[in-house]
């Protein structure tokens, strides 16, 4: 694996002994028809498929079999998030990051380069870090990444088995209606609904749990801490938005509104915080805490 100038990591393809072509482009259009022959071009063009040794090859180079290749994705237009993470912990097994709100845990879409762990790779020189969990692009606070690949399933055997103590803080409407209920714990079926964006609610056994106490009011706002049981995708802004109490600036619950792909409203933030973390270390059995240095304001 390679790394460019971003922190972004390559893929690697094997030019097989058996087989001949032309030249490299003509190899790489027949081994990806499903990327066009101009894209190619681009990427030989920039310097983005490489040897080994990190190397550019050009496209009409010989086809040289019995090799590896590396190259890289190319974005025209990526939006750019002025927010920085924060590395809160780093040792031999677990990296630690504060993530800003707007920023994607992992390459997907338009986002290749302005990814937390595309900028950790970058930071900390370490291209085997490998999200252990994943918290939503519009959401702040605490990621953990494993440093060593084969380490990474036993840390995320704890989320799966419910060995994780995770903490989140939320600004959502006051309710009096809903203060008679608290602390609660709220349960519900969630399901995918017809637009891939949103979850829903549906009858059935309950396979969602979150732990809701109130910490702040300041009319007509106030400040909640959620404490999940279960990890299903938008489960806290599922249920908040159930209760009739959707989370601050939240642009999919109740009401799913235009994708903004370049011109992000940043004053707009989610007000959810991924606040603390706890658990067990599989491999050290030491007790870890981790708290984000973020907090939310009710305004």
């Amino acid at each position: 694996m390679k790394v460019n100038s971003e922190g972004v990591s390559s893929s690697r393809v094997y030019l097989p002994a058996d087989a001949t072509y032309p030249n490299l482009l003509d190899f790489f259009i027949k081994a990806f028809p499903h990327i066009e022959k101009n894209e190619w071009v681009e990427r030989f063009d920039a310097g983005l498929v490489l040897t080994e040794e990190g190397h550019s090859v050009q496209a009409l180079e010989a086809y040289r079999p019995n090799i590896h290749l590396m190259y890289f994705r190319r974005l025209a237009r990526e939006p750019e998030i002025p927010f920085e993470e924060v590395i809160l912990f780093q040792d031999e097994h677990l990296v630690v990051a504060d993530k800003p709100h707007f920023l994607p845990v992992t390459p997907s879409g338009l986002y290749l380069h302005q990814t937390l762990l595309n900028r950790l790779k970058k930071k900390t020189g370490i291209q085997t870090l490998s999200p252990i969990h994943r918290i939503d692009r519009d959401t702040a606070g605490l990621v953990l990444f494993s440093v060593k690949p084969d380490e990474r399933a036993l840390y995320q055997n704890l989320f799966r088995d419910r060995a994780v103590k995770k903490v989140y803080e939320a600004i959502a409407p006051y309710s009096e209606a809903l203060m008679q209920r608290l602390p609660m714990t709220y349960q519900s079926r969630i399901e995918e609904s017809e637009h891939f964006l949103q979850m829903e609610e549906v009858q059935g056994e309950p396979n969602t749990d979150t732990f809701i106490e109130l910490l702040e009011i300041h009319q007509p706002w106030a400040k909640y801490r959620l404490t999940p049981g279960s990890g299903k995708k938008h489960q806290l802004r599922c249920h908040l938005n159930a209760l009739h109490i959707p989370i601050q600036n939240d642009q999919i619950y109740p009401v799913l509104t235009p994708y903004q792909e370049y011109d992000l409203d940043f004053s707009k933030r989610l007000q959810l915080l991924a606040k603390e973390i706890h658990f067990i270390d599989p491999l050290t059995n030491e007790a870890r805490s981790f708290l984000s240095k973020q907090a939310l304001g009710i305004a």
